[in-house]
């Protein structure tokens, strides 16, 4: 038993995270959340877990990554404790047609929807690594992973 200020709190302590990933992609969509998963860790694999040099992103990846900055400030300017974003500057984390990108977890509600409206509006695909779930509407409001749970 895990013991919080006094009082049990279960058999193991169950921190909330400190960060929540998103990962958004060029490319054809996949065919449902199996095969979106499939995609992700090959992207991943071939442009993120690798010891080649990295790859610039390509063009429309940066253009969905300058969207993002135009609504929130890059973690490396943010004087106002604004920015939803865990690093930065927040273009280092994509990779060729890929970003797989991290985010405050007490504003990743507001910033993943967000993030998920601009992927779909530009044509691009959305996947919440956490449940391992392709985005599928351009209209979400919270995404499963982050939201609030009583």
């Amino acid at each position: 038993m895990i013991w919080s200020d006094g009082a049990a709190v279960g058999d193991e302590w169950q921190a909330a995270p400190m960060s929540y990933d998103l990962a958004v992609w060029e490319g054809e969509r996949p065919a449902d959340d199996a095969a979106a998963a499939r995609c992700f860790t090959d992207l991943y694999d071939r442009y993120v877990d690798t010891e080649e040099p990295a790859v610039p992103p390509v063009e429309q990846i940066a253009a969905f990554v300058s969207a993002l900055l135009e609504r929130w400030p890059d973690l490396t300017e943010d004087e106002d404790d604004a920015s939803p974003w865990s690093t930065g500057p927040l273009i280092k984390e994509a990779r060729g047609p890929l970003i797989h990108f991290p985010m405050r977890w007490s504003m990743a509600g507001e910033a993943s929807a967000y993030a998920a409206g601009v992927a779909w509006s530009m044509g691009l695909n959305c996947f919440d690594p956490q449940v391992r779930q392709l985005i599928w509407s351009p209209q979400v409001t919270a995404l499963p992973a982050v939201q609030i749970r009583d």
